[in-house]
């Protein structure tokens, strides 16, 4: 009714209601509509856009127009913001045209940094005992032309300062990224507060792990530029990286893959938290090792426990015409570097796989201490039989 009532016909519209949003308010309703009919919704303050029949003579009237007491053509009379018919709860419309208009202006707003100081500390060349931290960057296939890029940072908890709280040591850590293009044109910002808690009798044990955090954005291929700044909070020390990124083309016709992530986690995730979540890529959790920024590979513990990951997606595998099924083979080859001899070899085929289809996930696991310590390569030969064309990805890292 405070739309003037009555029957019309729309274009297609929703509405999305919030209980409350960060410095705009309380029971905020943003409105969008798809005024060509395909599929492409925009935001809207006038809540008249989605009336179909707007322009349309005694047709799509509200009651009072209806019942004599108004006309259509006075909704054109006197400009505003809206273009809605009177009606009897509409008495307030024209007062509430600067909220609407702030909204408005609030919702386009890029979001206010948190972190002021680490955007400045980004673009900064000498940092005075600096944090040190290390940072891998992949790269999964979603649609031709779109490719999610994992950003990985991990830290070392000897580097963190913890204080204690409540009996439990506690170190807090401020995250700051930014993705440009080349030419400095902002693409992606994300900032958020890794805290790790570790029961005060446990930190002395605790100072050779690692504390990660991921975060994962969608981008289109090219070149980028990522810089990260972090700070930590209680010892007042900041770190900063800078790196060019290139987000690599996967065309439909070329034999291609994700990265080839050697992990310390992977496993399924409930079908409630499927495509959401850290380190979550499709069905699986997958959290990624992380090697120095001196080129030393990422390093796992040669523990019982432990366990050594391969996680990587095959993309564009040719399709049999007579079988409408793909024909491959996947061989993995671990080899100790420093005596240059194959210690794990395994081969697989579509055959094999049951119901697959131009894209296949390839996820393996062994255990640590099955390998002894060293420097290794895990290499995945494909070799698509349809199409004759082959691949090898591989990636390093070490046991200890």
């Amino acid at each position: 009714m405070e739309e003037g009532g009555g029957e019309t016909s729309t274009f297609p519209f929703e509405q999305w209601r919030y209980r409350y949003i960060e410095g705009i308010g309380q029971e905020v309703i943003i409105e969008f509509v798809d005024t060509c009919m395909c599929g492409e919704y925009h935001m809207t303050m006038d809540r008249s856009e989605k009336d179909a029949l707007l322009m349309t003579p005694n047709a799509g009237l509200t009651m009072w127009e209806q019942m004599g007491m108004s006309n259509k053509a006075a909704r054109f009379n006197g400009g505003g913001l809206e273009r809605l018919g009177v009606g009897p709860q509409s008495t307030m419309l024209q007062t509430k045209q600067f909220d609407r208009l702030e909204q408005f202006a609030k919702l386009q707003q890029a979001p206010k940094i948190k972190f002021t100081d680490l955007t400045e500390e980004v673009n900064s060349k000498v940092i005075l005992n600096p944090m040190p931290f290390d940072v891998r960057s992949d790269f999964v296939k979603v649609t031709s032309d779109t490719v999610l890029v994992p950003v990985t940072i991990q830290m070392r908890n000897r580097d963190i300062t913890f204080v204690n709280k409540e009996g439990v040591q506690r170190g807090t850590v401020n995250i700051y990224g930014k993705l440009s293009t080349l030419t400095n044109k902002i693409v992606q910002t994300f900032e958020d507060t890794v805290q790790v808690d570790v029961p005060a009798e446990l930190l002395p044990r605790t100072a050779e792990n690692a504390s990660v955090y991921w975060k994962a954005m969608p981008l289109r291929p090219g070149h980028y530029k990522l810089y990260i700044a972090v700070k930590d909070v209680n010892g007042d020390r900041k770190g900063v990286y800078s790196r060019s990124v290139t987000v690599p083309e996967y065309s439909e016709d070329k034999l291609a893959t994700s990265s080839l992530i050697v992990a310390d986690q992977m496993e399924k995730v409930p079908t409630t938290q499927i495509g959401s979540g850290s380190f979550v890529i499709g069905t699986m959790k997958v959290r990624p090792r992380v090697g120095t920024a001196d080129g030393k590979p990422a390093v796992f513990k040669r523990d019982r426990d432990q366990k050594l990951n391969f996680w990587m997606q095959v993309y564009n595998l040719s399709v049999d015409e007579k079988t409408h099924k793909p024909s491959a083979t996947f061989e993995y080859q671990i080899t100790n570097l420093a005596t240059n001899k194959s210690v794990v070899e395994k081969l697989e085929s579509t055959d094999t796989m049951g119901n697959v289809g131009d894209q296949v996930t390839l996820q393996k696991s062994i255990a640590a201490a099955n390998l002894q310590p060293g420097i290794y390569r895990i290499q995945i030969k494909i070799n698509d039989n349809v199409s004759k064309q082959k691949i090898d990805p591989s990636a390093m890292f070490a046991v200890e």
